[in-house]
């Protein structure tokens, strides 16, 4: 009995002699690790509410930062002991693929998201084009964008997707040019089928004057004349204008006794 416990206090010295050390010294650094991650957290959380970044990332790069500093910390730690972390290592970066690959589209729309939010191809209340679909932006996640079309359509959209395809944004440059073309005949006054569209132009609420108005011809044809008509309105009052300016030409015309094609 005295022998074995005479044996445990041997082995228990050599132990300490050799892996205490290393022991103490871990948890040394483990203590003043876990306050250096607090102390750079509150100035990782204070720098990112100074920078102009969009409030959906703050929490993404705060937490992204803070685990990266535990992982480091876990590292030294486990080093320190002596521990080897190639297995370790090499089973981490095993799982890392694998979760890659089962979860592909996942990241594509993540990282999708995050190029949206610090690029910022488009905004909240832009109206844009993507995908095929157009609505105004109202609201941008990590993961997708809604959208609400003119017919009151919530429609959302993957980041993946829409961050790798054209995005036509109306509201970026603050006014939209809209297009209008009639179709008259060779026996209409030009003169006088211009002037009434001009007019009819300057009768419709919300058509902005500057750049100026543009009423001409666009094209000639084998049975009419193509006018066309350029005005610019602000992105929101564009629907409303075109069909208020259409309904407005074609009245106007008829009064004016100029006869449409086709009736």
């Amino acid at each position: 009995m005295i022998k074995a416990f005479h044996d445990f206090t041997y082995y228990a010295y050599q132990w300490l002699l050799v892996s205490g050390v290393r022991l103490v010294g871990a948890i040394i650094i483990l203590l003043i690790g876990l306050k250096l991650i607090k102390f750079l957290g509150t100035r990782i959380r204070s720098r990112m509410s100074q920078r102009e970044l969009h409030s959906s990332l703050q929490p993404f790069f705060i937490s992204l930062s803070i685990t990266s500093l535990y992982i480091l910390l876990l590292i030294l730690v486990l080093i320190t002991i002596g521990i080897p972390i190639n297995e370790f290592t090499t089973i981490l970066s095993g799982a890392t693929v694998a979760i890659g690959l089962a979860l592909s589209g996942t990241f594509q729309n993540f990282a999708g998201g995050v190029l949206i939010l610090l690029l910022k191809p488009f905004e909240l209340d832009d109206s844009i084009l993507a995908q095929g679909q157009e609505g105004k932006v109202t609201s941008i996640q990590i993961f997708y964008t809604v959208l609400l079309s003119p017919d009151n359509k919530t429609i959302i959209i993957p980041n993946g997707k829409l961050f790798n395809e054209v995005i036509v944004n109306y509201t970026r440059q603050g006014k939209r040019r809209l297009d209008f073309e009639v179709k008259l005949g060779y026996y209409v006054d030009v003169d006088q089928a211009k002037q009434i569209m001009t007019d009819a132009v300057n009768a419709i609420p919300g058509v902005i004057k500057n750049p100026a108005i543009r009423v001409g011809i666009i094209g000639l044809e084998v049975d009419c004349i193509r006018y066309a008509v350029n005005i610019w309105v602000n992105p929101a009052d564009f629907l409303t204008v075109k069909i208020a300016l259409q309904e407005k030409i074609i009245k106007d015309l008829k009064a004016g006794g100029i006869r449409l094609l086709g009736t």
